[in-house]
């Protein structure tokens, strides 16, 4: 459901300086068109270098990452991968496919069933380490950055200038809209009203990361209202998210315990998507009380262990996200 835009790998800074010298004519130009790319394709990076600043809003500094104490390799020698699961300790990832359907009807998804040895194991990174407007990566793209043995889609933050963003314990963006979701660096994920609180109330709280997309799919393990109807933004070209449609959600079954979904969709035959509501029925057959949509459509994508899990839009290939969550292999 995301809307047309530029797609960045590796080599994307170059890509993107000529694309916005390019558009710089259009611009120049004026008129709506002309603002409509300016706040919709151009990229505007606002922070460069994300990892280093986190660390330094953290205290700390980076590290080589070929340098490692003797409990983290450790860790790492003792990290089981097949081609389903990753274990390292008390983390675990297992990912299975489950298809339904038949004919046309036939709906194809993808579970990651996650454990956490500690809530901020759970980590997210922008497309090329810039937080920022209209900058994008695949997910692979960004995962095989950041290390990642797993990841999934964020929220895309990127294409709108509201919401709450608190990444790995930092804050970006104070701009309460709608329901968001919080994950605590106590092992608890809580849906919560962006407008009734501040981000930094949040940090203050224990917040690690947020997302700003939505709908909350459950309410107490059952699924929730009005769901068919919610508009996630309210600017221009994404308003709706309705009908069968790829998607990608978040579910809580118990502390520091997770499960990710992706569907995929669009694609007769293979895998025709679905609506809001089969989504939360989706998460509430696989036992989560609390589940959050985030964004979907060709930009819904799960990695595992170097590659891509699902089969986006049934062309197996990616479109550029702004953001993931992610678990960086030990």
């Amino acid at each position: 459901m995301t809307p047309p835009q530029t797609e960045h790998r590796k080599g994307g800074r170059t890509r993107r300086a000529v694309i916005s010298a390019v558009l710089a004519v259009t611009l120049s130009a004026g008129g709506a068109a002309a603002w409509a790319l300016d706040r919709f394709v151009v990229p505007h990076a606002e922070i460069t270098n994300v990892s280093e600043y986190e660390a330094s809003q953290a205290g700390t500094t980076t590290t080589n990452s070929t340098t490692t104490d003797a409990s983290s390799a450790d860790t790492s020698a003792s990290a089981v991968v097949t081609d389903t699961s990753y274990t390292s300790g008390d983390t675990g990832v297992t990912i299975s496919t489950v298809t339904t359907g038949s004919g046309d009807d036939t709906v194809t998804y993808y579970v990651a069933d996650v454990v956490l040895d500690d809530a901020t194991t759970l980590k997210s990174a922008f497309a090329e380490d810039t937080y920022g407007e209209n900058i994008t990566e695949t997910t692979s793209a960004i995962a095989e950055d950041h290390n990642a043995i797993f990841a999934i889609n964020g929220d895309y933050y990127g294409f709108r200038d509201t919401g709450i963003v608190i990444r790995n314990g930092v804050v970006y963006r104070d701009e309460g809209a709608r329901q968001g979701l919080a994950f605590y660096k106590d092992g608890t994920v809580k849906v919560y009203d962006e407008t009734t609180t501040t981000a930094d109330q949040l940090i203050a709280d224990g917040v690690w990361n947020t997302l700003s997309f939505g709908p909350s799919l459950l309410d107490n393990g059952q699924i929730a209202s009005g769901i068919e109807d919610v508009e996630v933004d309210t600017n221009f070209g994404n308003h709706s998210i309705q009908g069968e449609q790829p998607r990608t959600a978040v579910g809580v079954i118990d502390e520091n315990h997770l499960v990710f979904v992706v569907v995929d969709g669009r694609s007769p035959g293979y895998s025709a998507g679905v609506t809001m509501t089969g989504l939360a029925q989706i998460m509430k057959d696989l036992g989560a009380t609390t589940a959050y949509n985030v964004d979907g459509g060709g930009s819904s994508t799960m990695y595992f262990n170097g590659s891509l899990v699902n089969n986006p839009l049934g062309e197996n290939k990616e479109r550029g996200t702004s953001d993931i969550l992610y678990i960086a292999q030990s």
